[in-house]
């Protein structure tokens, strides 16, 4: 028996180990690859600056994008703020619609919601982005047209795309924010004599503020880094946001129209690159604004 005890031990002790080295090795790729990802980008991006001696606020403020002339013009700013403003015009149209659906899913129907809603919104998620963009590329750029009598590409067309592909995301991360509220607090409103809308609008929303925030930025991010669906329906012109009808570029349809055009090590290539350098930097960067939200959350 003794024996037998011994060599369970030590089985068990040879399995911690052999699963503590698993889990550390693939840990440690991901570290490698991120650092790998970020530096390669990295290297290839400040060429711009370093190799080819383009000027920094030239290449973030120029509003000239003109890689093959001469002299050669960098200036992104038209890309950058068409990436702004698609995002920020699907977010504005994404974050009412999925946290009201989130709260019709918790609060007015549960029942309805976990039946209906959430496979319809899982649906969603698995519809490739290719799709996406046809769809709106063959419905909603000529609807635009016929109502508007413009050419139908444009920020708007670009920015409902977006909103429908984030949608999603938003609408699946707030119901999990709503969700997890104690369902104490809204029996506390309730019994002070709250109506029900005034539980959800006051206690509930409110607890669950910093994770609808944290559903609206991861929602952005997917929207700020999106290629395709966007360069179907925006017209891939390189002149500044005018308007919600105007066509504008972004940065990731300036990459992938550009890219295969492009010759290695050439001052355009390197540009192509640095642009890309500019994505991956708002990536962090809503990575670090959702990191701060999740702290603000669990303060709370």
């Amino acid at each position: 028996m003794r024996q037998r005890l011994l060599t369970h031990n030590r089985k068990q002790r040879i399995e911690n180990a052999s699963g503590k080295l698993i889990t550390r090795i693939c840990a440690a790729l991901l570290i490698v690859m991120t650092l790998s990802i970020t530096y390669f980008i990295a290297s290839k991006g400040l060429a711009t600056f370093f190799v080819n001696k383009v000027s920094v606020t030239d290449f973030l403020l120029g509003r000239l994008w003109d890689p093959e002339g001469k002299p050669a013009s960098f200036g992104v700013l038209p890309f950058l703020m068409g990436s702004f403003a698609v995002t920020a015009l699907a977010a504005c149209i994404a974050a009412p619609l999925g946290i009201g659906t989130a709260i019709y899913m918790t609060e007015i129907a549960p029942s309805f919601g976990k039946k209906v809603l959430k496979p319809v919104i899982e649906l969603l998620v698995g519809i490739p982005s290719v799709v996406y963009g046809y769809i709106g590329l063959t419905l909603l750029v000529p609807l635009l047209r016929a109502q508007f009598d413009t050419l139908g590409f444009s920020l708007l067309a670009g920015g409902i795309v977006l909103a429908v592909m984030i949608l999603p995301t938003v609408t699946s991360v707030a119901t999990d924010a709503i969700a997890a509220v104690p369902q104490d607090v809204r029996s506390a409103s309730l019994a002070l004599g709250a109506t029900r809308w005034q539980t959800i609008w006051h206690i509930v929303l409110q607890s669950a503020l910093p994770g609808c925030l944290t559903a609206v930025v991861l929602g952005m991010a997917r929207a700020f880094g999106e290629a395709l669906a966007v360069q179907m329906v925006i017209g891939n012109t390189s002149n500044l946001p005018a308007s919600l009808l105007g066509p504008i570029s972004t940065l990731t349809s300036g990459i992938t129209l550009n890219m295969g055009n492009t010759i290695p090590g050439t001052p355009y290539h390197n540009a192509l690159w640095s642009m890309a350098l500019l994505l991956l930097g708002m990536s962090f960067f809503f990575i670090l604004v959702i990191r701060i939200l999740g702290r603000k959350k669990l303060v709370k």
